[in-house]
């Protein structure tokens, strides 16, 4: 798919971004985590006069312009660096920065001039995602072993003005708890539409928009040839796609043009889509996925999506949500090493199962996981299961994996050699990884120290771990780590933080989706 420069005209932000040399902003710059960098860029851009900042939000909506600029400049510098590429794996390692860069400006162009209100929660939300971007640009590389040919050739600027503009922001969570549920228990940013259409789809009353069958009695075969249907649709109402029962063998990616696309199964038995895309076949984590989705408020249900790669071919996605405000109920994911990629922005699952051994719920996105099933495989030899693996790398990042009211047991081939193959909840993949476990029922494969280290001492007192009230033989903390980041919650008011109405502001979208869902504990 060819890529274009982002939409917006750069020249804008100088003329609308001061020139600030004002001891003023110097002491805002103080109060950030890279103060020289916001200093300099204050004081050193072509821009006109423009009034002092007064309040904290003044100051973050420039530092977020300063943001975008530096990042406009560094996409345009990553765009000609393919023709540099010497091997297959940096050209895919390339190819995945570029898009990552776009997605960058995009998010940081929605922040600083949103087309409509934008709350707190919306603001670190982007801006976090803009933030991940940029961290999985760089992980490409190191994952397929190929010389890195993007960083050298951009400043690290773009990724400190981003962390200095989290710092402005809000709370720790960046959500508000406001009322966000209607009369049926569904959150806010669920319209009634969508709650109509998720409740018509189980019963068998709707009418999509396109129907893919194998057989022939559809309007496509592919679900490709639906999604690019949809593409051609006039505005970006919610188009509804009926997947009939059958296996399907595609690599999708649901692009950010294509918003408000609803995928629905005959169930997660009946409907599959399947991938074996993998780092040891070559492919990045990002770009291994089965199923990729971007395009805000995605909505998946009766369906199974799978990567068959194996345990040997190490990391392969069967899907990865980069879609902001994204549903998935009563779906499927079904893998071993890193099966669903949470990458970025709000996310809820509901009433699925996910299959995996290793790291196989991952990602930097706001998630929620409810009424869940999560199945521990048999690994390969001499390795460990573990559940997530968060990658939070600012603690002012709204994100993190909360499971909630669900059941971590093992599959049919790890239980008759659990004792071989410890199992685990999480590790921390990044410096302030941010995982929480809450009134959920861990069986007996779960080791007693509860969590594996990453690298020796690395994010142990930085990571956020946290259970709550869960059950089962492996939910005793007792023996659990004595890390400095985990703790066992026993106040419900930090409980709180983590439910679908605090940490995924759920109220404010989840109704419209039609997905049920507990708000609190």
């Amino acid at each position: 798919m060819a890529l274009k420069l982002p939409t917006i005209i750069f020249t804008i932000i100088l003329s609308l971004t001061p020139s600030l040399s004002n001891p003023d902003i110097f002491s805002w710059c103080d109060k950030t985590p890279f103060p020289e960098t916001c200093k300099y860029f204050s004081s050193h851009n072509s821009g006109g006069h423009y009034h002092i900042p007064k309040t904290k939000s003044e100051v973050r909506k420039i530092a977020v312009q300063l943001a975008l600029e530096r990042a406009a400049g560094a996409f345009a510098a990553v765009k000609p660096l393919g023709a540099k590429c010497r091997s297959r794996r940096e050209k895919a390692a390339w190819a995945d920065c570029l898009n990552l860069f776009d997605a960058t400006v995009e998010q940081l162009n929605r922040t600083a001039y949103p087309d409509r209100k934008c709350t707190d929660s919306d603001a670190q939300t982007w801006l976090s995602a803009a933030l991940t971007n940029l961290e999985t640009c760089r992980t490409g590389f190191a994952e397929l072993g190929v010389p890195n040919v993007v960083t050298p050739a951009i400043s690290h600027n773009v990724s400190e003005l981003i962390c200095n503009s989290l710092s402005l922001g809000g709370s720790d969570t960046g959500h508000e708890s406001s009322d966000y549920y209607n009369s049926d228990g569904f959150p806010a940013w669920f319209s009634s539409g969508d709650r109509r259409l998720l409740q018509t789809s189980s019963s068998g009353a709707l009418t999509p928009n396109a129907v893919v069958a194998q057989d022939g009695s559809g309007n496509f075969r592919r679900i490709k040839d639906a999604l690019d249907a949809a593409a051609r649709r006039s505005g970006d109402g919610r188009f509804v796609i009926r997947v009939r029962r059958g296996v399907y063998r595609e690599n999708l990616e649901i692009g950010k043009g294509l918003k408000n696309v609803m995928l629905v199964g005959d169930g997660m038995r009946y409907t599959f889509i399947t991938g074996s895309r993998s780092v040891g076949g070559g492919s990045t984590t990002f770009n291994s996925a089965t199923v990729a989705v971007t395009g805000e408020g995605f909505i998946a249900t009766g369906i199974t999506f799978r990567n068959t790669a194996g345990p040997q071919n190490h990391q392969a996605v069967a899907l990865r949500s980069s879609a902001d405000l994204s549903v998935f109920y009563r779906c499927g994911f079904e893998g071993y090493q890193d099966t669903l990629y949470v990458h970025s922005q709000r996310q809820f699952y509901k009433d699925c199962y996910i299959y995996g051994t290793v790291d196989f719920i991952f990602g930097n996105a706001a998630a929620v996981l409810q009424n869940c099933l999560i199945y521990g495989r048999r690994p390969m030899d001499k390795q460990k299961i573990t559940v997530t693996a968060q990658g939070r790398t600012d603690p002012n990042q709204n994100t993190g994996i909360s499971i909630h009211n669900s059941r971590f047991m093992a599959a049919p081939d790890l239980a008759p050699v659990l004792r071989s193959f410890p199992a685990y909840l999480g590790r921390p993949w990044k410096e302030y990884s941010r995982t929480v476990f809450m009134q959920s029922y861990l069986d007996s494969l779960v080791d007693p120290a509860g969590w594996l280290e990453w690298d020796g001492n690395f994010a142990l007192n930085t990571l956020y771990y946290g259970e709550y009230r869960n059950m089962g033989p492996g939910s005793g903390t007792g023996r659990r780590v004595r890390w400095g980041g985990y703790r066992v919650i026993t106040n419900p008011a930090e409980a709180r933080r983590f439910t679908v109405e605090n940490f995924i502001a759920g109220r404010s979208w989840l109704p419209a989706a039609g997905v049920p869902f507990t708000a609190g504990l």
